[in-house]
């Protein structure tokens, strides 16, 4: 059954961005791959590490911060000590962009991970012409060929991917596509609820070859405690980073917590 409620919508919106965005397609020189530090091993540090995302509003949440500067957010979490940034770059429900990911890759050398609905290999041209590191692949959204197929598109283009999932048979198909990093989003993008349970019990069952994200819900150290418990190597944080008036403080808060290693 394909996705539905708030996931299905959002889907619906980017097919008719991929359409447009394939029709302005022009043959070219591939764009610059990403320099600097690469994703996966800035995941792997003593203390679980913080992506800090540049979110200007969400479905659940509306409006966080149309204002927001990307370049001073992102300088403020390097600053206090995330070890990669996030950029919503959808516009419809998320009010981003790439020039968004664009101001963020000339502010700091960190890994920047495009976080959209990408369905098409279009797509990740576009995010490998932008400079980013890493790009998003919502596994809910993908049936398995297509994933199986951006998987390899994105290496084919230097990209890493996090693969995100909800469920014992999402990961099991991330796995057995050789995903590296995997997320387990504890908000269900169909309902947009939360449910810190789903990462509690996912997050064990990933290799500890493979990094394992934690990501929504995430909001102070409580919360990064929480997720250390279960093994997580990282955590996403979006919509507190967007809200507070002290980003650098709340990171380097999120950022102290010791990583525990998984058991699988």
């Amino acid at each position: 059954m394909p996705p539905g409620g708030t996931l299905g919508r959002i889907l619906e919106e980017t097919r008719k961005r991929v359409t447009s965005l394939k029709r302005g397609l022009k043959a070219s020189e591939p764009g610059p791959t990403a320099t600097g530090p690469r994703l996966a091993p800035a995941l792997r540090g003593p203390m679980v590490a913080v992506i800090a995302e540049i979110k200007r509003r969400s479905p659940s949440k509306g409006v966080l911060s149309e204002s927001l500067d990307p370049a001073r957010q992102a300088s403020a979490f390097a600053d206090g000590g995330a070890v990669a940034v996030s950029v919503l770059t959808e516009p419809a429900f998320f009010g981003g962009s790439l020039g968004d990911l664009a101001a963020v890759r000339g502010a700091v050398s960190l890994p920047v991970l495009r976080k959209d609905f990408h369905i098409d290999p279009a797509q990740l041209a576009e995010a490998h012409a932008a400079s980013a590191t890493a790009v998003l692949l919502i596994a809910r959204a993908l049936p398995l060929e297509l994933l199986k197929t951006l998987l390899d598109e994105a290496a084919g283009l230097g990209l890493e991917t996090v693969v995100e999932v909800r469920t014992e048979e999402e990961l099991a198909r991330a796995l057995a596509c050789g995903a590296a990093i995997v997320g387990v989003n504890s908000r269900d993008l169909e309902t947009l609820e939360i449910d810190s349970r789903v990462p509690e019990r996912l997050m064990p069952l990933i290799p500890r070859t493979v990094v394992g994200i934690w990501e929504s819900g995430v909001h102070d150290v409580e919360s990064v405690c929480r997720a250390a418990d279960c093994g997580a190597d990282a955590v996403l944080v979006g919509s507190a980073l967007s809200r507070t008036a002290d980003p650098e403080s709340l990171v380097r808060a999120l950022s102290r917590v010791p990583r525990k290693e998984r058991h699988g």
